[in-house]
């Protein structure tokens, strides 16, 4: 199970589902004070860790463009040239 598995050692996807399933657990109130102490701990965890993930990703997404004379260059994605 996801929960056991150390932060950094989770795909997004992991880490995200993990933390929409805290997040439905937090919502209800139902929890022991501790466990939802521990429970939103993690969840800033995951969240950072969701984060940087997309960060990575977004830096890896590039723009193929084609000049005129026929050159191929890659640029970031929101670049205006």
């Amino acid at each position: 199970m996801a929960q056991n598995k150390a932060v950094k050692a989770l795909s997004f996807e992991e880490a995200l589902e993990e933390l929409e399933t805290i997040v439905r657990k937090l919502e209800t109130g139902e929890a022991p004070l501790e466990d939802s102490i521990s429970a939103y701990e993690r969840g800033t965890e995951l969240k950072r860790h969701c984060e940087e993930k997309l960060r990575d990703a977004q830096i890896k997404i590039e723009k193929i463009s084609i000049s005129e004379n026929g050159t191929i260059k890659a640029q970031p994605l929101d670049s205006e040239e």
